[in-house]
């Protein structure tokens, strides 16, 4: 049975990269039946788009998310920096689906600010061609990183994260994520927002905030590329879903890239027999 989920937060799934964990990120949505679907930026890696890189799976996430919305989900797609493209489009709307640039939803009686977060990101204000490096060089560790796993499966070790290990030893990284958070959270606390959500950093999050003027909670839904963590709000509550934590359980479910196929050879066959082709 798939879990009734009022409303959903992912972001920096980088579809398009050799990080992107699409595989992963279908299993989990095939498990859940959210009523609202929200795609905190970076979906789409246009900064790194190639036409040589584009796997089936990734399309998958695509049509799967397309589905979802037919099916009456809301889905709302909130522009990254990867994706800022779409920016130049405003707030748009087709049938199901938005497209916008930062959203704020008041559930039971408290008002939740949703945004990517690269505004607070000076190197991307300032030096986008060192940003755009930096994330070229972040694709090519995963790289790295999926072939070294790779072995460590096979010797029966625990997958190691590179990238964790370089953010965790560098102080300058640790502080920009401190101040990232701090800056979201006092500028929730300003405009008296009850919750404040990005994404952009990478960093899962659930954490409440305190200064002199109030307090917020600052939430961050990671990405589906290592943390594989969204955020999910059902019954007047916020968690944070961790595949890895939940792994067994989701491996029960059947696989949805082999269902969608088993469906797409399915209308095919049946759109042959109408035509009298069979």
């Amino acid at each position: 049975m798939k879990r009734d989920v009022e409303l959903v937060v992912i972001s920096d799934i980088h579809l398009g990269t050799y990080g992107c964990r699409s595989e992963e990120l279908l299993r989990y949505l095939s498990s859940i039946n959210p009523r609202k679907l929200i795609l905190n930026g970076d979906i789409i890696d246009i900064w790194q788009f190639r036409k040589s890189y584009f796997p089936t799976s990734h399309l998958r996430v695509l049509k799967y998310i397309l589905d979802l919305a037919y099916q009456g989900c809301e889905v709302t797609y909130i522009t990254g920096n990867h994706d800022e493209m779409l920016r130049k489009f405003g707030r748009m709307q087709f049938g199901q689906i938005t497209l916008t640039n930062r959203l704020l939803l008041e559930m039971d009686g408290k008002k939740t600010w949703i945004f990517h977060g690269d505004v607070f990101d000076a190197s991307i204000q300032h030096t986008k061609w060192l940003a755009k490096l930096g994330g070229w060089g972040y694709d090519r560790l995963i790289q790295l990183n999926n072939i070294v796993n790779w072995g460590l499966t096979k010797l029966g070790k625990e997958k190691y994260s590179l990238s964790k290990r370089i953010k965790n030893s560098v102080k300058k990284a640790v502080k920009f994520i401190s101040d990232f958070e701090e800056t979201a959270s006092h500028l929730a606390i300003e405009n008296r927002y009850d919750y404040v959500v990005c994404g952009h950093i990478h960093q899962p999050q659930i954490r409440t905030v305190e200064t002199k003027k109030g307090s917020c909670v600052y939430m961050n839904s990671g990405d589906w590329i290592e943390n594989l963590t969204a955020l999910e709000y059902h019954g007047g509550q916020w968690d944070m879903f961790s595949y890895e934590e939940s792994k067994a359980l989701l491996e029960k479910f059947p696989n949805p890239a082999a269902a969608m196929e088993f469906r797409n050879n399915l209308d095919e066959l049946l759109n042959n027999i109408i035509k009298g082709t069979i």
